[in-house]
């Protein structure tokens, strides 16, 4: 049986028909090898897609000077469907002007507004809460993407001196709240297949969590208060429970009780720093996927786990993470049955104990990839994966 899987309405449309278009930035650490190993998954899952590498990275700055190249943007936008990236940073490089370049320049560059984290426990054994299974983790964190403190407006004054003065702005626009609200409530309105309370009974009615901290930053958030409240009162979302928390209680609540949640909405900044806490109640960033989306265009798939440069080339990272960020992607560009069977292939073998150490298992990030297709190779439409 393959896994649920919450269905998402950000994709290409009609991409089912073509060839999906993908691009490739493996960039830096162990990003090259995990992409190495998720990419393994697509003709085992019968998927034929064009695929074109690109060299962006520290190597490649070091080698040219080059970070994102002129005209970069332009052929990704007009070109492909999806960029799946691996990850960005290398202590070689002063202020990771190559990572900021790439990464952000793409996402902002590219208006991929949504960032999509799920939450999703695969087995109880990776979860630090007490109690806690499958059941109670199964959420989804939208966090705005393109404005924030993440513009990086403001500067320093008298910078080196004890008088210096440090300022960094934290943008917030209607547009850029409203589209993600949107987005939020959207994505709690499809109809999910075995949607349930953690309590065993009728499927649960949609919800949206919207967090911020307009108490301490009543201009910022109070336009996300204002505006949420008046998204959230529309008829057309009459059927979605809206609520809202502060950030500090939300992390709080992530921990004690992570059940409550199944769409959250949230700023850039403060769903950076709860989509980790999210990953690490799911076991930890080596399982944790994202995508950075626009709806309708190229969008980007990374996991978010970093280069980690301190265990590149050791051959222990975990390569889950960049097959479920495949499995996202694969929803994006029309492929739904493939990203389930991926899924579902990841989930057993999370649950066979076929693992990296740093959740638990003995295996090499190759080994891992293998048992990752093993397990793909053992599904057919009418059997378990397992």
């Amino acid at each position: 049986m393959i896994a649920p899987s919450r269905p998402y309405p950000f994709g290409i449309p009609d991409a089912a028909t073509k060839k999906p278009r993908i691009a490739v930035i493996a960039g830096d650490g162990i990003g090259v090898e995990v992409t190495e190993q998720a990419l393994r998954a697509l003709p085992a899952l019968g998927v034929d897609a064009e695929l074109t590498h690109f060299p962006w990275s520290a190597n490649h700055y070091l080698a040219t000077g080059e970070t994102l190249p002129k005209g970069a943007l332009e052929q990704l936008r007009d070109g492909f469907d999806a960029i799946l990236f691996g990850a960005m940073g290398d202590p070689r490089i002063p202020e990771q002007i190559v990572a900021r370049d790439v990464l952000l320049g793409l996402r902002f560059g590219l208006d991929l507004y949504i960032n999509l984290r799920p939450v999703e426990l695969f087995d109880e054994r990776l979860c630090p809460i007490k109690g806690k299974g499958p059941q109670h983790i199964d959420f989804v964190v939208l966090r705005e993407n393109t404005e924030g403190p993440y513009v990086q407006m403001g500067g320093t004054f008298k910078r080196g001196t004890p008088d210096e003065v440090a300022i960094s702005e934290d943008l917030n626009t209607r547009k850029g709240v409203e589209r993600i609200v949107r987005a939020a409530f959207a994505l709690a309105g499809l109809p999910r297949a075995g949607s349930a309370s953690a309590i065993s009974g009728p499927p649960s009615k949609p919800r949206v969590c919207m967090i911020d901290k307009a108490n301490a930053l009543p201009h910022a958030h109070g336009l996300w208060q204002r505006v949420f409240k008046e998204v959230a009162a529309e008829p057309a979302h009459k059927d979605i429970a809206a609520s809202h928390l502060y950030v500090d209680v939300a992390a709080m609540e992530f921990v004690r009780a992570p059940e409550r949640f199944d769409v959250v909405v949230t700023s850039n900044l403060f769903g950076d720093i709860l989509t980790d806490l999210g990953a690490a109640i799911c076991g930890g960033l080596g399982v944790a996927a994202s995508g950075n989306i626009h709806p309708g265009r190229v969008s980007l798939f990374e996991p978010v786990h970093g280069s980690a440069p301190d265990i590149a080339g050791r051959g222990i990272a975990n390569p889950l993470a960049a097959f479920l960020t495949l499995a996202l992607l694969l929803e994006h560009v029309g492929r739904s049955e493939a990203a389930g069977r991926l899924r579902a292939a990841v989930q057993a073998v999370v649950r066979r104990g076929e693992t990296t150490v740093d959740i638990g298992g003995t295996l090499s990030t190759a080994a891992c990839g293998d048992a990752v297709l093993a397990a793909l190779s053992r599904y057919s439409n009418s059997s378990t994966l397992s």
